[in-house]
């Protein structure tokens, strides 16, 4: 299963069943990424949200933290934490099986870049949703290092994996 080189070496079946996981993976992010939001928990109100016509911006960094004192309630702070801990899990299931299936991304850099170009592309699409279907979602700023953040944890989870099957 490790090849000489320290990478997992899945045989045929294994990479064809890791790939349709990844495959699932990716229509998982997509449902959970795309899918229209309208008057979706419409009494949670996330401070900082800029709205220039269908599109919905929230471009301060760190916000979840800024934006504590704002918040009503304890249902509020928790879905607003809960938020940034499903982002920072949003794409690992996805980068750790790149990692399993792929040695091209194969160095934490490479697996923090890839989280942020998945991420980029999420947020962008999300933008071009909202301009054509009104989809209700957020351009995030907070998204693309949570995501990269989840990434560089699938990256480090993967060796750790190999490093366990090799003793």
């Amino acid at each position: 299963m490790i090849d000489l080189t320290g990478f997992l070496s899945p045989n045929h079946k294994q990479k064809k069943q890791l790939l349709v996981l990844w495959l699932v993976s990716i229509l998982a992010v997509m449902g959970l990424c795309f899918t229209p939001q309208p008057h979706l928990f419409q009494g949670i109100q996330t401070p900082n949200v800029l709205a220039i016509g269908r599109l919905r911006l929230l471009l301060v960094p760190l916000n979840s933290l800024w934006s504590l004192g704002q918040l009503k309630d304890l249902s509020e702070v928790l879905w607003i934490l809960s938020q940034n801990v499903m982002n920072i899990f949003l794409l690992y299931p996805t980068v750790f099986l790149t990692h399993c299936l792929s040695k091209k991304w194969h160095s934490a850099v490479k697996s923090f870049q890839l989280g942020f170009l998945m991420s980029l592309g999420i947020e962008v699409t999300q933008l071009i949703l909202d301009i054509l279907v009104d989809a209700n979602r957020v351009f995030e700023i907070d998204d693309l290092w949570t995501n990269a953040l989840g990434a560089l944890f699938a990256y480090y989870s993967y060796h750790f994996l190999v490093k366990t099957l090799q003793n």
